[in-house]
């Protein structure tokens, strides 16, 4: 079932829970997490970015009518995100394309040109009636390891100022996440984050989800996360899966990949909904 980033973050704030969303560059992917989505009876989130087709995966033109396809026949709310996208002209085309939901990822801008480019896509968004999920503060690139940077950590003030004048429908922040394999374990900023969601009128998501522990997924929740974006260790597990094997044929690859991926994901979406 094919529903906005809105209505399905209004399930996750609902029920107190978190709802994952997953990179899918491929079918493979999108086969994975459709898969654990639906064994668990749980919305989920299907995601395409910006920075996928700058590695030569996908791009969006390809892998959308995959994403739609299966969003629209699965038995759970699934909404179809376009993720980091720092063009306007791209995150235009893929509100045309029909993406449920778009990011605009404007944070390393100065605070007034990223309100001023996401009211943009705000107002070309309500038009296609999708989703709008900005960011304010950053997590240094949008791809790659490394832990966070206290000087582009969020500040709640200006999380406020930023939500007010854009009305976006969900808010990324950064409290201490990072893209990637993290080179030391991640130390979370949770006044930062109570601080934030105690000012702000929308969901937070929290980028950088993979690698962090059971009981951080837990406390981001209860301080507000109702979106988590994860991808590296679900790429890790398919990588791994097939790792030192011989194949005699690549469908037989594809099929070990893609049953790790969906047990990884499994995994992640028990943590994130608390199952």
């Amino acid at each position: 079932m094919l529903v906005t980033l809105k209505e399905i973050l209004e399930i996750a704030q609902n029920s107190k829970t978190a709802v994952g969303s997953f990179n899918t560059p491929n079918m493979t992917s999108v086969l994975s997490v459709i898969g654990a989505a639906e064994k668990l009876s749980q919305p989920v989130i299907l995601m395409h970015a910006e920075v996928h087709e700058e590695m030569g995966l996908c791009k969006m033109e390809d892998i959308l009518p995959v994403m739609l396809h299966f969003a629209k026949k699965a038995t759970v709310p699934v909404c179809v995100h376009l993720d980091h996208g720092t063009d306007l002209d791209y995150v235009k085309r893929g509100l045309a394309l029909g993406f449920t939901s778009v990011m605009y990822d404007g944070s390393t801008l100065s605070e007034e040109e990223n309100t001023a480019n996401t009211k943009k896509i705000v107002a070309a968004a309500q038009k296609s009636g999708a989703s709008v999920e900005a960011e304010i503060g950053s997590m240094g690139a949008r791809e790659g390891g490394g832990t966070g940077d206290t000087s582009v950590y969020t500040e709640p003030d200006a999380a406020k100022r930023f939500v007010e004048n854009t009305r976006i429908d969900a808010l990324a922040c950064a409290f201490g996440t990072a893209h990637g394999f993290y080179l030391k374990k991640p130390k979370l900023d949770f006044e930062r984050l109570s601080k934030i969601d105690s000012l702000v009128n929308a969901p937070i998501v929290m980028h950088g989800g993979s690698g962090v522990s059971t009981d951080d997924y837990r406390e981001v929740i209860r301080r507000g996360v109702r979106k988590i974006n994860y991808y590296t260790y679900m790429a890790k597990a398919g990588g791994a899966a097939i790792s030192n094997k011989e194949y005699a044929q690549f469908h037989d690859a594809v099929k070990d990949a893609q049953a790790a991926m969906q047990n990884d994901v499994e995994k992640a979406i028990r943590v994130f909904s608390g199952l």
